[in-house]
């Protein structure tokens, strides 16, 4: 490169040097890396192509660059993550949250009631008063209707997420739904730190707890029995399927958060069992497993009693969530 960077002059370079490393999608990659090192948009970038990059800029880029190129995930360089309806912080050592995960928030938020009115409502007044999205239209009369239940308190619900990792999960239910109290574990310290980080610069770390712990052996014992819902992301994949994973996946992030066992289900077996305990009569669970063993996995929560027992796919048409329910107590 000549000794003047312009932003079109940095993006054509890194585009190059990328491809040659190997990169899927080095232009996407390019792109993400200049819109750090420089603070703009990546619409920006093109507005901007004559526009010379500083000298911190430069340093800043070849640093990412050099990272990218030793296979290192955009996520932990860039440091954060686009989930669902939020933005949450990514760093090495805790798992990056994937997209196909949404479809795991989605399903556990069918198993819960629906927020009443009158509570999306005024969460949507607070959100719109801090910055938020625009709330319900002044002009809807609609409201007043529920006025009358506006005076009853809607009950608290009780969530637990088990491998919490980034608290990807647990943050996009406690954002979506309102009404729910979620109890986030794991085992890994920089989980945990990291879970925490994301729930306090979300505000949501008043209805967002996170303990450290194996699974659900730190959720309080007053919990224990009255649980709405169980989710997690739990490592799933079979240890052969390991050895065939991506290198940025198998060479960057952590193989705890990975590997379930010959067949994947080790981590199954064991949330089974608790989940009879820990959830309230009629209460669900919803679990993110490996596509190869979810018939298996149906199979295991009938045997263990559970009702209602269904394998979701997701938008590829792939099983990827498995959701069951705790007998109630009048079946």
């Amino acid at each position: 490169m000549s000794d003047v960077w312009t932003i079109k002059a940095a993006l054509d370079w890194t585009v190059g040097y990328l491809e040659r490393k190997g990169d899927e999608n080095p232009r996407i990659s390019a792109q993400w890396l200049l819109s750090e090192a420089t603070g703009l948009s990546r619409i920006e970038l093109y507005a901007n192509f004559d526009q010379p990059l500083s000298l911190d800029e430069r340093d800043v880029l070849r640093g990412f660059v050099a990272r990218r190129g030793a296979g290192e995930p955009l996520q932990y360089i860039t440091g954060e993550v686009g989930f669902r309806h939020i933005t949450v912080q990514v760093r090495p050592g805790v798992l990056i949250p994937r997209p196909e995960t949404g479809g795991l928030v989605s399903g556990a938020l069918s198993l819960l009631p629906p927020a009443p009115k009158r509570v999306a409502a005024d969460a949507w007044a607070e959100e719109a008063l801090e910055g938020g999205a625009a709330g319900p239209d002044p002009a809807d009369d609609t409201a007043s209707e529920d006025a009358p239940d506006a005076q009853v308190p809607a009950p608290e619900l009780l969530v637990a997420d088990l491998c919490t990792g980034s608290g990807c999960i647990a943050c996009s239910i406690a954002f979506e739904h309102p009404l729910a109290h979620v109890v986030a574990t794991d085992i890994a310290p920089e989980a945990v730190a990291l879970a925490s980080d994301n729930a306090r610069a979300l505000r949501l770390d008043d209805r967002v707890e996170v303990l450290a712990g194996d699974l659900g052996e730190c959720v309080p014992s007053c919990m224990i029995g009255a649980l709405d819902l169980v989710v997690s992301n739990p490592p799933y994949v079979p240890t052969a399927v390991l050895a065939d994973i991506p290198r940025e996946v198998a060479d960057f992030e952590p193989e705890l958060a990975l590997d379930g066992g010959s067949d994947g289900l080790d981590v199954l077996r064991r949330l089974l069992p608790w989940c009879g305990a820990a959830l309230k009569p009629g209460g669900a669970f919803a679990f993110e497993l490996h596509e190869g063993h979810l018939d298996e996995a149906a199979a295991l929560a009938r045997e263990a009693g559970f009702q209602d027992v269904r394998i979701v796919h997701d938008l590829a048409q792939r099983p990827r969530v498995l959701t069951a329910r705790k007998a109630d107590a009048c079946s």
